[in-house]
């Protein structure tokens, strides 16, 4: 019988279970042992469809277990991805490498061996999954995060894992973005300061401004320099330099860059090590969901960032800043990925049934000439007059829909983006300008605002026209609602990411303004996540 010490090395056992060969040491004729092994392994893999359909198709064959070199080398690459899944962010013991590995030692039987070959099969497949396209499921976690991730088969990780080499294979499935690798570094580089100790005291009062000493200035002094925003100093004053390292810290936190620590930044300063490790966390397994190709041309929508950006080829090539959903249960911005067709100039509103019905009906009930900027249509389009007893109608039962017609002062401006979706989300002008000016821009019913509609568009229509300025002013000039179609379609990819790397390298980071970061920490904690402090 195969015996191998209670504490063997992984290198032992893979020494032995490979080199012996493991059908070959168990004494019963071969025929009998292929025949159980393949009998425990179709048991074995009943209960996983992706496991059991690949075992099917290749006739209940080893690819783990055998006493080739090829299994050995498989085995020892995933013992490794699995003890170091935690550098991605991953639950390590989700993977249950100890009793995988006391399985391996404690194989006796060749019913044993069946078993140890699916579980290590089992474990593997759990592992690309995650790795690839994360541990959670969004709409699981909250309601908003309506993004569509798409998951491979199992058995398709099996197929190619046979035929590839396994440690190079195992390491193409994490995602190659330039983003998560970033990410990865910072993750890293927050582990070892929180083995250090963090970044000293936090910052004891409320509010500092230029010309403010003491105590306090002190700690604020400390804990820039600690953070990288401030070079040694040994000032008690708030001085220019503090000045200018508060700014350089309020840019990277998406702060107003005023170089006062009020409330806010004062807030922000004092958030721990940890707490931004947990942010690049979930920032890693954001970047697993989103799966879609981001090479060349994309909008991206950054919704805690409040901005809108066109990237091309890894540039962004244009920005803007953004008013987003408001912080309510009804109006929070989705998130989602689709692909931009076209453009609407002097555009319609066609009021959602939901504003109208909450909004505007109980106001048409007590005033039928109540919203006049708005027309209101039967099911035909015929205009309804405000003569019309609006009393009698619920919200179930109003049969009217309600437009406002193109013009300056129309609810989207003079253009709206469209990536025809379920959620009826786009992007669009507003007339609302003064909102752009605030530090937290969440006021829409979901929608996305943009502060440079304009400009937003002659960046889209460049890549059609020889004058897209002059093109898109010839046709809002006409009045008429007109639909311009986009020649290329641009994908777009609405996120919601609190931490994320500049092009620059430099890791930035934003509030969790709807709370999903937060349920995504605590879903990935329950999953067997936890905070890590390395040294050296």
């Amino acid at each position: 019988m195969l015996r191998l010490p209670r504490r063997s090395s992984a290198r032992t056992v893979f020494h032995l279970l490979g080199a012996a060969g493991l059908l070959a040491l168990l004494g019963a004729p071969v025929s009998a042992q292929v025949t159980a092994f393949k009998q425990a392994i179709a048991e074995a893999a009943y209960k996983s469809d992706a496991v059991a359909k690949f075992y099917r198709e290749n006739d209940y064959n080893p690819i783990w277990t055998g006493k080739g070199d090829e299994h050995r080398a498989r085995r020892a690459a995933l013992i490794q991805a699995l003890s170091s899944a935690d550098v991605h962010g991953l639950p390590v013991d989700r993977y249950r490498l100890d009793q995988l590995m006391d399985k391996m030692r404690d194989a006796e039987t060749t019913r044993d061996l069946g078993m140890v070959e699916v579980a290590l099969s089992r474990a593997f497949v759990t592992y690309a999954r995650d790795i690839q396209t994360g541990v959670l499921r969004p709409s699981t976690i909250d309601g908003g995060m309506v993004r569509k991730v798409e998951r491979r088969d199992g058995d398709a990780y099996l197929r190619e894992l046979e035929t590839a080499a396994p440690r190079e294979y195992i390491r193409t499935l994490a995602p190659t973005s330039p983003q998560y690798r970033a990410l990865l570094k910072e993750k890293l580089r927050l582990e070892h300061l929180l083995a250090e100790g963090g970044w000293g005291p936090t910052v004891p009062v409320r509010k500092m401004e230029p010309g403010d000493a003491g105590d306090a200035v002190v700690s604020l002094r400390n804990r820039l320099i600690d953070m990288g925003y401030m070079g040694r100093s040994a000032s008690r004053t708030y001085d220019t330099a503090m000045q200018n390292a508060v700014q350089a810290f309020q840019s990277a936190h998406g702060l107003e860059a005023d170089g006062v620590a009020g409330k806010g930044t004062i807030t922000e300063i004092n958030k721990s090590v940890g707490d931004r490790l947990k942010s690049v966390i979930v920032a890693l397994e954001r970047e697993r969901w989103l799966t879609r190709d981001r090479d060349g041309r994309h909008v991206l929508v950054n919704q805690t960032d409040f901005s809108a950006k066109i990237v091309d080829d890894g540039y962004v090539t244009f920005q803007t800043r953004s008013v987003i959903g408001k912080n309510t249960s009804d109006r929070r911005t989705p998130e989602f990925s689709d692909v931009m067709e076209h453009m609407v100039i002097n555009p319609s509103w066609y009021v959602p049934r939901s504003i109208i019905t909450k909004e505007y009906l109980p106001k048409l009930r007590a005033n039928p000439n109540a919203v006049g900027h708005l027309e209101i249509t039967d099911s035909r389009g015929r205009r309804v007059g405000r003569g019309h007893d609006f009393s009698q109608y619920s919200s179930r039962s109003f049969p009217f829909a309600m437009r406002q017609p193109p013009g300056k002062r129309n609810a989207l401006g003079l253009v709206k983006f469209m990536f025809p979706n379920k959620y009826n989300i786009y992007l669009h002008d507003t007339p609302q300008k003064h909102l752009f000016a605030r530090e937290v821009r969440a006021y829409s019913h979901g929608c996305i605002r943009l502060a440079q509609p304009f400009e937003f568009a002659y960046a889209l229509l460049a890549k059609q026209s020889s004058d897209p300025e002059g093109y898109f002013h010839q046709v809002l000039n006409t009045g008429r609602e007109t639909k311009v179609v986009l020649e290329e379609p641009v994908p777009v990819h609405i996120i919601y990411r609190t931490a994320v790397i500049s092009p620059k390298g430099q890791a930035e980071y934003r509030r969790d303004i709807y709370g999903r970061d937060a349920k995504i920490w605590s879903a990935l904690s329950n999953a067997g996540v936890a905070l890590s402090a390395v040294r050296g």
